[in-house]
């Protein structure tokens, strides 16, 4: 990855909301409250022609005991080796702290092997941007301290020339646009983040038995099977009756959004605890915005008293909670034991090539032409709807269109029955199919 710059620091100077104003976007969670950034986290941006990566990352504490403090400094590590340039935050309105000077020493041995400029964020009047030299005192940077308000914009323009003047080539315009996406949903606690760390092969979001250890919608390139996509995990969705805090509300928003945008939607069920209410809702979710729908059971290692029939009794009572959505492929997995997790992302993709599935108007014809004949539309108020030609439209998921002469008398139950003849000759498996009628 080219220019690539990483905002570092320690925790609540103002890295999220810096973040936030070089992508454009309100990607990053952004409150009061230390600690809100936990994984790294990545967006692009441009500046006076040049392109680069933005990482966003969680607050630098050293020598606590807590669990996602250690974890986070794992994961900023990580970051300052990925970057080109590095961005140290501090706070002109709190002055130097222990914290900075601690994290100065996590710094040291990068000088001189790459940029590291000194921003002193919240430097909203005068006085603080004067003040700001007390930070000289840290011996970092490159002779200059960047004076910025991240929250207003002031002082960035001066931060982004200097950092992209490290950058030798333009760089890539948004290296993932186009790229398919397959986003990891589920409830807090079902193993998404263990799942995709996994499929990565690295600790690429922080995993612990905590719920709620993942708050931003995390995306990282995955090759795979020759194929290239985005992989999102998320935050687990909870019911908004018990979302509390506002940082997990901002967290169930990020989720719900990587959910809107994907291609794909890999949902984690806990075989422990089998399908409940909130896994049905994300499933129903998902149909509902048309997206490619696979159900994972993970965790499948822990049931005991397995028997020849148990994965197809549980797979029976998953879709018969769904019902009538019944195209999902199920995939009985365990992160742990790392059983049949290819197998899952394999599936993944072939959904995704199943919803971009063109098929050939001739051949619909021929197919389903001879299912209506078999079992034409029943009459209605004496009506008989006679259906004379079928294609699929030029549209992003399949949509079939049917001609027929009074496409207002075709009842939905029969809507059904052709959706369920065309998934019988086409594999359409794990994609909401559009049945619509119109006027011959």
């Amino acid at each position: 990855m080219s220019n690539t710059i990483a905002i570092v620091g320690r925790p609540n100077v103002g890295k999220s909301t810096l973040f936030n104003r070089l992508v454009g976007q309100r990607k990053a969670i952004m409150d009061n409250e230390s600690g809100v950034t936990r994984d790294r986290h990545y967006g692009h941006g441009d500046w006076i022609g040049k392109n680069f990566t933005v990482i966003d990352t969680g607050g630098y504490v050293h020598g606590s005991d807590d669990i996602f403090e250690g974890e986070i400094r794992k994961q900023v590590k990580l970051a300052i080796d990925e970057a080109d340039v590095v961005l140290f935050m501090v706070d002109a309105d709190a002055g130097v702290h222990g914290l900075d000077e601690e994290f100065a020493q996590v710094l040291r041995p990068y000088l001189g092997k790459k940029p590291i400029l000194l921003v002193a964020n919240k430097a909203d009047t005068n006085a603080r941007a004067h003040a700001s030299g007390e930070f000289y005192s840290l011996g970092m940077g490159d002779g200059e301290i960047f004076a910025i308000s991240s929250a207003n914009g002031h002082g960035t323009g001066e931060l982004l020339d200097e950092a992209v003047s490290y950058f030798p080539e333009a760089g890539e315009e948004e290296p993932d646009s186009g790229i398919p996406k397959i986003a990891v949903v589920g409830r807090p606690n079902v193993g998404k983040s263990s799942f995709v760390n996994l499929l990565l092969g690295t600790d690429r979001s922080i995993v612990t038995d905590i719920a709620g250890t993942t708050r931003d919608a995390i995306s990282t390139r995955y090759n795979v099977f020759g194929n290239d996509f985005i992989l999102v995990d998320t935050a687990g969705l909870r019911r908004k009756a018990k979302v509390s805090e506002d940082i997990e509300f901002y967290a169930n928003m990020r989720s719900l959004r990587a959910l809107e945008e994907c291609d794909v939607c890999v949902v984690l069920i806990d075989a422990t605890r089998g399908i409940e209410s909130q896994d049905v809702n994300i499933i129903g979710l998902a149909d509902k915005n048309r997206k490619g729908v696979v159900i994972l059971v993970n965790k499948w290692d822990l049931v005991e008293n397995k028997e020849t029939n148990t994965t197809k009794e549980f797979e029976e009572k998953i879709y018969s909670k769904l019902a009538p959505i019944a195209y999902p492929p199920i995939v009985f997995i365990s992160v742990l034991t790392k059983q049949r997790v290819h197998k899952a992302i394999e599936t993944a993709v072939q959904v995704f090539e199943n919803k971009r599935r063109k098929i050939p108007t001739s051949q619909l014809n021929d197919v389903m032409l001879k299912e209506i004949e078999r079992y034409p539309p029943p009459a209605l108020k004496g009506k008989l709807v006679r259906i004379k030609y079928v294609t699929q439209l030029p549209t992003h998921n399949p949509v079939f269109a049917f001609f027929c002469n009074l496409p207002q008398y075709v009842q939905d139950s029969y809507a059904r029955y052709l959706e369920n003849r065309m998934r019988e000759h086409f594999d359409f498996k794990g994609v909401p199919i559009g049945i619509v009628f119109r006027k011959k």
